[in-house]
């Protein structure tokens, strides 16, 4: 990716992880880094732009607060996830039921794994 593909503001050193109070990176669980990795994934590979992304993104915060949801930052990354499985959809890149499938799969793999071990399927 050139440049010129980057988003508007955005440099390799605005791709650190943000430190938060006490000096610990901003993601909390692996899953967080790893669902904004699919979202740059898709924009990188074309099956998305980064308006897409930032408008599909933005509309699924807002919903969640109508919704009562908190505005503090705990929940951003359950918001990625939706904008990604809504994205998915509209795009055809999966359907309700694979994106159903694969949670399933992923809640049994977890389920069946020893406490600190990594989760695989």
């Amino acid at each position: 990716m050139s440049q010129h593909d980057k988003a508007p503001g955005c440099n390799d050193a605005a791709l650190r992880p943000i430190k938060r109070d006490g000096g610990d990176e901003s993601f909390r669980e692996p899953w967080e880094v790893q669902a904004l990795a699919v979202a740059n994934g898709l924009i990188a590979g074309g099956n998305i732009t980064a308006a897409e992304w930032a408008e599909t993104l933005g509309q699924e915060i807002r919903l969640a607060q109508g919704a009562g949801d908190p505005d503090d930052g705990s929940t951003y990354y359950l918001h990625v996830l939706a904008a990604l499985e809504r994205l998915s959809r509209e795009k055809g890149m999966a359907s309700n039921p694979e994106l159903y499938a694969r949670k399933q799969a992923w809640t049994e793999a977890y389920e069946r794994t020893p406490h600190g071990q990594p989760v695989t399927l």
